[in-house]
């Protein structure tokens, strides 16, 4: 089989055509649920070359056992209708597949609203402020600590200090990550307490900045460094991290998304098993381990839940290959335009970074790279490379003849997903190696509508032709899958769908590499049907369609025909995961048991 043809024979395997007989109807099991009157979008039609050929919207789904088991038109969906039956009046609503964050940090965004929320604020007044009176009540000598600044959305645009800090955290240690998660502000308290001195050296990976004299600013860069403060934070207590994540559901859900892939901690991951067994999570997660952690461990984790499991279950190994853009700790080729001197910070050195992929991807995980910068990208490219030869070389050994013809394609493409997440800057020639190795590129178009305000100052124009590629990334036949990023960005998809077709801010006043836009069917297929195949269930979930998981948000616009702003604020009015309402927008709350007297015509 040619490499070139993959792609789009996967393609059309993934979005074969919707069919519907009422002929069949005897075949199903009577409905527990019937949604009608909805203008619902199957997915089919997304990317199916027989799109003509098939309808782009139903008007009612059937549902049982969490699946939908019919489609169709009002009066054909009604004939199934069975005497215990319950009917859901969509009255006109717009329909699309669940979404599928394909990048969260839940536990994060959950434990953000439960301390110091810093999102939002608009300068460091602000922020010192939130951080003021949240330390007014907290107990003496309790750790302060929060989330969500972003000091380029601040008229000076400066970092803040151990010195900021220390004027409102007295008698407190204190620590505050930024948006991106990638750099901390910690008070004088905490930088003690972690040991950070003008003695201590940068541990690899991680930066402390210093002022002239040598003394810490109060600005640590990236894990190796901030977990120095990190370790000495007391954890959550499990009640806290039930609440956290409790809430992050909730949001998610409220957006209408129904399933999230996410990379929070292993206590977080076994909070959520609670949650399942309790039979109170209504989220479908895929929940990512560190791809640091020993290899025996690794599978001992993956072997403690069954795989198959349609709520929860264990994904792709994460690994960091470098920082952020904001932080000026992604990692490129070349140094910032501007900041000469600085050319992000590398995770790994290339070689060790073969060695620890090759051992994962011969154990059979998957694997996802935090990438940013191009040269990040590229380690990252180099290291799957590197790595799916020498799968290929092992399959090789017990499948001769496969090896000749289609055997590397079998091991990446069809049992093995391999990501690089963000893939925000690439060198012009990596475009072809993501295409050529079949790695999907997990991208969070939220992230422009925040970084276009300085990402060409850090990039310069050459580079910047090649920042959130994403029509680069579907004309080069790449997968693209999209995802928020949730906390660093909000959950909303919408926000997402809206920065995939224009390019632009919220205020539609600035526009980015506006080539590299894309349509609104593309979009949604990356927040549904790409995100579906990226975690491996491409099968079940991301199209409503016989056999395929209930799982569906109710919007008050047509995704394909609004306005962009209309697009940028769509409400979610219902929520549905395995045919049960998990959300109702308050103002909208429709009685279940209602139908318009045209549903019985």
């Amino acid at each position: 089989m040619a490499t070139s043809k993959l792609p789009s024979l996967l393609a059309g395997f993934a979005l074969a055509p919707l069919y519907f007989s009422l002929r069949c109807a005897a075949q199903f099991p009577v409905p527990e649920t019937l949604f009608v009157h909805g203008r619902i979008l199957t997915g089919a039609h997304l990317s199916s070359p027989d799109a003509a050929k098939t309808p782009a919207q139903v008007s009612a789904i059937a549902v049982s056992a969490t699946k939908v088991i019919a489609v169709g038109s009002d009066a054909e969906i009604l004939k199934l209708r069975g005497p215990k039956t319950q009917l859901v009046d969509l009255a006109g609503a717009f329909v699309v597949p669940g979404f599928n964050d394909a990048h969260t940090h839940i536990a994060s965004a959950g434990q953000q609203k439960l301390t110091v929320d810093l999102d939002g604020t608009k300068s460091l007044a602000e922020m010192l402020d939130r951080i003021r009176a949240y330390t007014a009540s907290a107990a003496p000598g309790q750790w302060i600590v929060g989330a969500g600044w972003d000091h380029t959305l601040w008229p000076s645009k400066t970092l803040p200090s151990r010195t900021d800090l220390d004027a409102v955290t007295t008698g407190h240690p204190a620590v505050f990550f930024r948006t991106d998660g990638h750099i901390v502000v910690a008070n004088s308290a905490a930088l003690d307490a972690a040991g950070i001195t003008p003695a201590l050296q940068d541990p690899p990976g991680g930066k402390i900045d210093r002022d002239p004299s040598g003394a810490p600013t109060g600005i640590v860069r990236e894990t190796p460094a901030v977990s120095l403060i990190q370790s000495k934070v007391p954890p959550p207590t499990p009640a806290v991290r039930r609440k956290a994540l409790e809430l992050a559901i909730a949001d998610a859900l409220a957006h209408g998304v129904t399933s999230v892939q996410d990379f929070s901690t292993w206590q977080d991951w076994q909070t959520l098993e609670a949650m399942e067994n309790a039979g109170t999570l209504n989220l479908r997660i895929s929940e990512w381990m560190d791809f640091n952690i020993p290899l025996d461990e690794l599978k001992r984790r993956k072997a403690s839940h069954p795989a198959t499991d349609p709520i929860l279950h264990l994904g792709q190994l994460k690994g960091f290959m470098d920082g952020s853009l904001g932080s000026r700790t992604a990692a490129l080729a070349q140094p910032y335009t501007d900041d000469p001197g600085n050319s992000g910070i590398p995770r790994y050195d290339q070689k060790t970074l073969n060695q620890l992929t090759d051992e994962r991807v011969l154990a059979g995980f998957d694997i996802g790279f935090h990438a940013i910068g191009d040269r990040a990208n590229a380690m990252a490219l180099t290291a799957l490379d590197h790595a799916i030869q020498n799968r290929v070389k092992s399959l090789s050994l017990l499948l001769p003849s496969l090896h000749k013809s289609i055997g590397a394609h079998i091991s990446v493409t069809l049992d093995s997903r391999y990501r690089i997440e963000h893939a925000q800057v690439l060198l012009p020639q990596d475009f072809d190696r993501f295409a050529r190795l079949h790695i999907i590129a997990s991208m969070q178009p939220s992230h422009l509508l925040t970084d276009m305000a300085w990402a060409s100052a850090r990039l310069g124009p050459d580079r910047s032709r090649y920042a959130y590629a994403w029509r680069s990334m579907r004309d080069h036949h790449i997968p693209l899958v999209f995802g928020t990023d949730y906390p660093v960005e909000s959950v909303s998809p919408f926000r997402g769908l809206y920065a995939a077709v224009t390019r632009q801010d919220e205020g539609g006043t600035q526009t980015f590499a506006p080539e590299q836009r894309i349509t609104i069917a593309e979009a949604i297929y990356a927040y549904t049907q790409g995100s579906a195949f990226a975690e491996g269930r491409e099968k079940n979930k991301g199209r409503l369609e016989p056999g395929f998981l209930a799982d569906f948000a109710v919007l008050d616009h047509d995704l394909l025909t609004a306005t962009p702003q209309e697009i940028l604020h769509t409400r979610v009015l219902r929520t549905v995961l395995g045919g049960k309402t998990v959300y109702t927008a308050p103002a909208t709350a429709i009685p279940e048991t209602h139908l318009r007297a045209s549903a019985d015509e």
